[in-house]
């Protein structure tokens, strides 16, 4: 029983250690984190009015000045503090909450500057994502520096109509 009891002391230690340490991190990181949600959120309202699909022909009968291809691409890193938390979690194992965050800012981040590059078009049809990992080390398989996601899809530019 005592040796039970030491045994959670030393964990309770440990952990109050941990939290101090790394508790700075892990606020800043939310902060940039949350910061950087924010700005996709406002960009994304922006440019609502640019529709980009997986289509790759539209139906209607307009006439297009123009075609061209558009792209954007994001690379996007973990701070240390969540990379030890996913570590952890493939540790214990179940779904991975930090890594699905990373590939959403960094596919919405993407998208959003394959959009402001696309300069006035009309629609962006054939809409493609790609995500890879980048800067794994070579000791370290497992260990996800960073991922990059880039968007490309064929920017349609319509005649305006009334001309």
């Amino acid at each position: 029983m005592d040796f039970l009891f030491q045994l959670f002391i030393i964990l309770a230690v440990l952990f109050f250690q941990l939290t101090i340490a790394f508790g700075p991190f892990y606020l800043i990181g939310r902060i940039l984190e949350n910061r950087h949600f924010k700005s996709i959120k406002e960009r994304e309202k922006s440019l609502i009015r640019l529709p980009a699909v997986n289509l790759k022909k539209v139906t209607h009968h307009r006439v297009v000045l123009k075609t061209e291809l558009v792209q954007g691409s994001a690379v996007i890193s973990l701070d240390h503090f969540k990379r030890f938390l996913a570590m952890l979690r493939n540790l214990f194992g179940g779904r991975v909450g930090v890594y699905e965050s990373l590939l959403d800012r960094a596919r919405r981040e993407a998208i959003l500057r394959m959009k402001e590059s696309s300069g006035g078009a009309d629609l962006i049809l054939n809409l493609r994502v790609e995500t890879s990992s980048i800067g794994k080390s070579a000791n370290k398989k497992k260990a996800i520096g960073a991922v990059e996601a880039l968007a490309y899809g064929t920017a349609i530019y319509y005649e305006k109509q009334g001309n």
